[in-house]
């Protein structure tokens, strides 16, 4: 059985809370795996975009959900190619670092991948629960 759209809505809120503060631990500059630290809050990146995206469109299949979470994160790893002044300008501020990344690098995408699978396995795991 699945649940009503507002308790749905109401756990991947709190996935995504739990998600933020992960990902910005990994940029943090604590000891952790240098595996961890150089991939992690790539992964949960993707994993965020994933449940943000679920979030707005509540009733779409997981599989259109990860397409499209996937996509968008593509595209803002593409668009890191792209350097305009005022691009560069919002890529400078913390959280435009955050959100737009800083350089495009191939190994995020691979980190993208994770993540959203990672994404689609939490909600499984949240559409599940009765």
């Amino acid at each position: 059985m699945r649940d009503s759209p507002h308790r749905a809505r109401w756990r991947i809120i709190a996935a995504i809370l739990l998600v933020i503060p992960l990902g910005l631990l990994t940029r943090s500059g604590l000891p952790m795996p240098g595996f961890v630290a150089a991939y992690g809050g790539d992964t949960l990146y993707a994993t965020l975009v994933y449940l943000l995206v679920a979030l707005i469109w509540l009733r779409a299949a997981i599989g259109r959900v990860g397409l499209a979470a996937l996509g968008l994160c593509v595209a803002i790893e593409l668009g890191q190619l792209y350097h305009a002044p005022w691009l560069d300008a919002i890529r400078a501020t913390t959280p435009g670092r955050l959100v737009l990344g800083s350089g495009f690098l191939w190994s995020d995408l691979a980190c993208y991948a994770v993540g959203v699978v990672l994404g689609v396995a939490v909600d499984l795991a949240l559409r599940c629960r009765r």
